[in-house]
């Protein structure tokens, strides 16, 4: 989240961009920590999936989100 709202108050899509980049690899990061929690015990398995899901959900979000970015900027440019 601190990584979208940085990336949102940047001077450029390119920018943004970049700061939303680093926000989709903070998913996986979320993702692979969650392993360690149902290792520990943390989180039961059922809390496990549900929370793993929803990261991925949120990567493949802001993937979509990049995506747009990427075609609008390509858009105004006259590029495709």
């Amino acid at each position: 989240m601190h990584n979208v709202a940085e990336g949102f108050d940047a001077e450029s899509n390119a920018e943004f961009i970049r700061f939303l980049r680093y926000a989709k690899r903070s998913c996986s990061e979320v993702q692979s920590q969650l392993y360690i929690a149902l290792d520990e015990e943390y989180l039961n398995p059922t809390e496990f999936e549900t929370l793993y899901i929803l990261a991925g959900k949120t990567r493949a979000a802001i993937h979509g989100f990049i995506k747009y970015l990427i075609r609008y900027e390509s858009s105004q440019t006259g590029k495709t």
